[in-house]
């Protein structure tokens, strides 16, 4: 017998590995731009990056900020002058959203589970980049829809964003949905806003020093089939 019935996929970093994407992406771009990289530069952009993003949920910018706010912080720390970051910009997220990186296999396991779960993505990526990679991993063609902030209007883990993503799923009930998510702060803290229950996607095994509820957790993607039948 199942115990939820509607399951709320994270992307990022859940479903796909973001990093490995974020890395090819980054160093694409600085090849195309005739700059040298190394892995402190790249270490360095994903902590800036990550520090932005946790600022768009938490309500402090707007979704451009992030976008090329995060360029300017890197080349300002690098001294690189000699780049428009709109250009540079525009050709990283071309090649963010050429690639992927499926964790788990998560493929096999969303097939599976559909059969009996219906299954939709709740992601605060970039649109077109989001919508590249999941049709290049066949990933859209298994689930039931995908929700993407951009497109709803609000980012997770605001209260609104489930909501109108809620409003879209058919004979949607709360007491039957899970959200499956990395990120305490965004996938966590947003199913306790929605009032839904959590599952932690904790591969790394790090502590929970936040507020957020968690009802789950589990290390491997595949571990979710013990969360959700009874």
């Amino acid at each position: 017998m199942k115990k939820y019935e509607f399951l709320l996929w994270d992307v990022d970093d859940t479903l796909l590995d973001f990093l490995k994407s974020e890395r090819y992406a980054l160093s694409n771009c600085f090849e195309k731009f005739n700059l040298s990289i190394t892995d402190e530069i790249i270490d360095s952009y994903s902590q800036i990056n990550h520090s932005y993003w946790k600022r768009l949920e938490r309500g402090e910018i707007d979704k451009n900020t992030v976008l090329y706010g995060r360029f300017e912080t890197l080349f300002n720390k690098l001294n690189i002058t000699s780049i428009d970051i709109t250009v540079f910009q525009r050709e990283y997220q071309n090649a963010l959203g050429s690639v992927f990186y499926i964790q788990d296999q998560a493929t096999q396991l969303l097939k599976r589970l559909s059969k009996d779960f219906k299954l939709y993505l709740v992601t605060n990526g970039v649109a077109t980049v989001q919508r590249n990679k999941l049709n290049l991993s066949g990933i859209n063609e298994i689930v039931d829809d995908i929700f993407i902030s951009e497109e709803i209007g609000y980012v997770k883990p605001q209260k609104e964003f489930f909501d109108r993503c809620f409003a879209k799923i058919p004979d949607f009930e709360k007491e039957k949905a899970i959200i499956i998510g990395d990120s305490l702060s965004s996938d966590i803290k947003g199913g306790n806003n929605a009032s839904i229950a959590t599952c932690w996607y904790n591969p790394r095994k790090a502590i929970n020093s936040t507020n957020s509820k968690v009802d789950y957790e589990i290390c491997n993607l595949n571990e979710i089939e013990s969360v959700i039948w009874r």
